[in-house]
């Protein structure tokens, strides 16, 4: 089979598996959709709420992304200080664990009130917040464990730091930014929708979902679980693309 349509046809046939056997569960069981919806409760849902999925989609993701870039930007820059400086680094270390430690949904209320009104700002920055610390992690990793040869063999031919970093230290780092920035999606959808769902006059999905509990609304909750999901989906793959292209000479060729 072609690989490329083995890539699409493997995920996209355990997600139809997935569905049967949640509607499977839901009819055995008996469950009314105010107990437990179903996919074919969710359809409706779709289509009854569509205009609001197509705004709030778009309120959810762009917000999303923001965030993530902005984490990959300061996430790359704090892992690189630590990288390259072992003092940095075993000063740096506690306060990022310490910070990463302390439960997002706790620090959600107190931004939105550090910061009234201002819906966009208080998402982007939970986001960023919640999905930096992985990448900072992974590239101080990947660049503190360079090996020392490699330095000196170049530094003795006349290279400089910045020629390393480039030549050696980048390269050598990426499939660890790249594993971490796969965590990192995640992690910056669930900032997204702690601030929609918490701030009363916010948008996007969170709040939809907010909606939705507020009117006993489950087939409309569980649709939002599941474009939630789509979008997380979504911009995973974005990020493996991005991986085979800056960093496919990492990848090992398997046969199963």
């Amino acid at each position: 089979m072609n690989d490329t349509l083995r890539a699409w046809l493997v995920p996209s046939f355990a997600i139809l598996i997935f569905l049967a056997l949640w509607e499977l569960l839901v009819w055995a069981n008996g469950w009314p959709n105010y107990k437990m919806a179903s996919p074919s409760d969710i359809g409706p849902a779709f289509v009854k709420y569509w205009p609001l999925f197509v705004e709030y989609t778009w309120d959810t993701l762009w917000r999303t992304v923001v965030g993530l870039i902005v984490a990959v930007i300061v996430g790359t820059g704090i892992g690189v200080i630590m990288g390259f400086s072992r003092t940095m680094r075993d000063a740096l270390y506690p306060l990022l664990v310490g910070f990463n430690a302390v439960p997002k949904a706790t620090v959600v209320p107190v931004i939105a009130l550090l910061f009234v009104g201002q819906h966009d700002f208080n998402t982007i920055l939970i986001a960023f917040m919640i999905s930096f610390f992985p990448i900072a992690v992974a590239v101080s990793i990947g660049l503190s464990t360079l090996e020392p040869e490699y330095r000196d063999i170049l530094k003795s031919l006349g290279a400089s730091n910045l020629t390393i970093f480039w030549k050696i230290a980048l390269p050598k780092t990426l499939p660890e930014f790249f594993g971490a920035l796969k965590v990192a999606v995640t992690l910056a959808f669930i900032g997204t929708n702690l601030m929609e769902i918490v701030e009363p006059h916010g948008r996007g999905l969170g709040h939809l979902f907010d909606s939705g509990k507020i009117n006993a609304d489950y087939p409309l909750m569980f649709a939002v679980l599941i474009a939630l999901a789509a979008l997380g989906i979504l911009l995973f793959y974005v990020v493996v693309v991005l991986e085979k292209i800056f960093a496919g000479w990492a990848e090992r060729s398997q046969t199963y």
